[in-house]
C-alpha cells in the first residue's frame, strides 16, 4: 500500500479542534460540493510565502462550492510556533478563509500520508481524491510562480472536466514528526511523481 492517499481513494474521516474552538469532522463538510484537505503549519517558509496565494484560490472557489480546510500535524516539539496557541494567533492575524485544525496526535497525517508544508488534496463531490501534491511550483518565492497546479485542477474539477495532471510532488518543509530529527520522513514516504 501507498504511503499516500492514492487517487480514486476515499477521503478519511477526522474530528479534531479548530482555532474557532470548535471542533469539526469530515462530515461538518458536508454541504460543500467539493473539499480541500491540506496540511499546513505556522513556521514552514514554504507555508507563510504562498499562503496569500492559497487564500486567493480558497476565496476565487468557494462560490463554486470548494471548501478549504487546513490541518497543522507539525510537532510543537520541533518548532514551538507549531503549537495550538501559535496557530490561534495566526488565524486572528491573518484571518485565513478556512477552518484551521490541529492534530496533535498526528494520526491523521499519518493516515493521509501528508509528505510536506503544504501538500493539498482534492476531493470531488463523493469525497474520492481527485488531485494531491504542490499548490504551486515555487511556494518560497510567489515571484517565481510559472504553474498554479491546484488552481488548475479546482478549475477543472469545477467545470466537470477531468482532472489533466491528478498528481504532484508536494513542494515544502517535511511534517515535523513527534520524537523524530526535524528531516525525518518515515521509511515508506516517497515522491509521488518521478
Amino acid at each position: 500500500m501507498a504511503f499516500t492517499l492514492e487517487i480514486g481513494k476515499k477521503a478519511i474521516g477526522f474530528n479534531l479542534p479548530a482555532t474557532d474552538g470548535n471542533n469539526y469532522t469530515l462530515d461538518s463538510f458536508k454541504e460543500s460540493k467539493y473539499l480541500v484537505v491540506f496540511f499546513t503549519c505556522n513556521h514552514c517558509p514554504y507555508v507563510i510565502n504562498s499562503d496569500e496565494i492559497t487564500r486567493k484560490t480558497a476565496e476565487r472557489f468557494k462560490p463554486l462550492g470548494v471548501e478549504f480546510v487546513g490541518i497543522n500535524s507539525n510537532s510543537k516539539h520541533t518548532y514551538k510556533e507549531d503549537d495550538f496557541e501559535h496557530m490561534v494567533e495566526r488565524m486572528k492575524e491573518h484571518r485565513f478563509p478556512w477552518k484551521y485544525l490541529y492534530d496533535e496526535s498526528q494520526e491523521i497525517a499519518l493516515a493521509y500520508g501528508a509528505l510536506r508544508t503544504p501538500h493539498f488534496y482534492v476531493f470531488n463531490e463523493n469525497r474520492e481524491l481527485v488531485y494531491t501534491g504542490r499548490g504551486v511550483d515555487s511556494p518560497r518565492d510567489a515571484s517565481k510562480i510559472t504553474v498554479n497546479d491546484l488552481d488548475n485542477a479546482l478549475e477543472e474539477l469545477t467545470s466537470g472536466k477531468e482532472i489533466s495532471v491528478p498528481v504532484t510532488n508536494p513542494i515544502g518543509c517535511n511534517v515535523k514528526w513527534d520524537g523524530k530529527h526535524k528531516h525525518w520522513m518515515p521509511a515508506d514516504a516517497c515522491d509521488l511523481v518521478w
